[in-house]
């Protein structure tokens, strides 16, 4: 888990130093989904984490909105190493 947070601020960060940018902030909630919704196939009546997988879910999605806004650039470079959107 930390080993697989540590490689997504590596790849994603913008400088050596970058550990908040909107871009790592946008890598680390995909993770978050990732596992929340590999724990969901295991656990359907988990109904308070499906709470925040909708929160995190929502977060991702405004974080991108902002990206998309600001340096679309950036915004395609993490849509496509991160397989989120088509």
């Amino acid at each position: 888990m930390i080993q697989k947070k540590k490689d997504t601020i590596k790849s994603l960060a913008t400088h050596n130093k970058d550990v908040g940018s909107t871009e790592i902030q946008i890598g680390l909630l995909t993770n978050k989904i990732t596992k929340l919704s590999e724990h969901f196939k295991k656990s359907k009546k988990d109904k308070h984490s499906t709470l925040g997988l909708t929160k995190s879910v929502n977060k991702r999605k405004k974080l991108l909105v902002y990206l998309k806004k600001k340096n679309p650039d950036s915004y395609q470079k993490v849509i496509k190493q991160l397989n989120i959107r088509k």
